[in-house]
């Protein structure tokens, strides 16, 4: 995603954007977001990389994963949020899962003994970002973590799914149980598109078959077209409305556009930002998107929300929020449970 996914745009006048007012939420929708938890090794070059020699960089460690990153994003903004993943039976896997908890996610995380965690080298900019992955005990997700997860969360309202799951082989099945699970109960349902060149490699005809009938279609440009085979984003995002009922599409320094089946489509604006790091910009706009969608909230203030986290985002480095959430934690789901589950939740105008 990066910074030419989030609806951010760089201005050099301004300070590093800082982290927007929490929206109001929906307390009785948890939102259950399922998919990767990572370690991510940031990579921030000093300047142009010289390929085959030695080059200066600014080097993090910091967590991450697209649906991890979008669950901390949830919880700064005080909503009920659980995080269904899978990670290594290692100090990693269990450093991930402690920093989530203690950001207010319920994590539903199953420790994969003989997995690493997963983790991620990013070599990024202010604009793009570069991944190398390590997917790791992430594709031992299986459909019977869905179903433990689903089990004990009579709250759960919308189903948010990455589809890093449904694009790797091993875990397809837990996503697309996730998605039966979500249809039988009708809960309202979102997928983060997550990467173009697995969308391909997938097939997108299958890609959307997969989708086909969900409430909220996420992505980028560039992943949109990837879905449609179109070269305009625009006309992708309204040919996506066969699919999805509601396409949001990221368009970096062009802001964000959502197209709706039953609409005219929407559009805003590029939300002001120093950019310093694009990692994780996407999982924000992803996670002030859903807050709006849940809530009932119109389409332009949802986008402006989403672009305003993704401007926070890529104002730090790492994917994370840098403060604690400006409200109150929301109280988490049962603990001893680890998991999640049904009711109905709300879309939309």
């Amino acid at each position: 995603m990066g910074l030419n996914a989030t609806g951010t745009g760089r201005n050099a006048s301004q300070h590093p954007a800082p982290l927007p007012a929490a929206p109001s939420v929906d307390p009785r929708v948890r939102i259950v977001v399922i998919g990767h938890v990572t370690t991510d090794v940031i990579v921030l070059p000093h300047g142009d990389v010289t390929q085959g020699d030695d080059n200066e960089a600014r080097i993090r460690i910091s967590p991450g994963g697209q649906a991890a990153n979008t669950a901390a994003w949830l919880a700064w903004q005080s909503a009920p949020v659980t995080l269904v993943t899978s990670v290594g039976d290692d100090p990693e896997g269990h450093a991930r899962i402690t920093e989530l908890s203690e950001s207010g996610v319920d994590c539903a995380a199953r420790r994969c003994h003989g997995a690493a965690t997963g983790s991620v080298v990013v070599i990024a900019d202010a604009h793009n970002r570069t991944m190398m992955s390590q997917r790791g005990a992430n594709v031992r997700l299986t459909p019977r973590d869905i179903d433990t997860a689903l089990a004990t969360r009579p709250d759960t309202g919308h189903i948010h799914l990455s589809a890093y799951v449904l694009l790797d082989t091993e875990s397809r099945p837990a996503g697309l149980r996730a998605l039966t699970v979500a249809r039988e109960r009708r809960l309202s349902i979102s997928i983060d598109a997550a990467s173009a060149g697995l969308l391909h490699q997938a097939g997108p005809a299958r890609c959307r078959e997969w989708m086909r009938g969900i409430d909220v279609l996420i992505a980028n440009a560039e992943e949109a077209c990837a879905l449609t085979g179109s070269t305009n984003d625009e006309l992708a995002a309204r040919g996506l409305t066969a699919t999805a009922t509601h396409v949001v599409v990221k368009r970096g320094s062009h802001g964000a556009l959502w197209a709706r089946r039953d609409g005219p489509d929407i559009d805003v604006p590029a939300h002001p930002a120093v950019a310093i790091d694009s990692t994780g910009a996407g999982d924000a706009f992803a996670a002030g998107l859903l807050t709006g969608f849940t809530a009932g909230s119109d389409p332009r203030t949802t986008l402006r929300q989403a672009a305003a986290l993704g401007a926070a985002a890529v104002s730090t480095i790492g994917a994370r929020p840098r403060t604690l959430s400006p409200t109150a934690p929301h109280p988490a789901a049962p603990s001893s449970a680890r998991a999640i589950l049904p009711h109905r939740g709300g879309p939309h105008a």
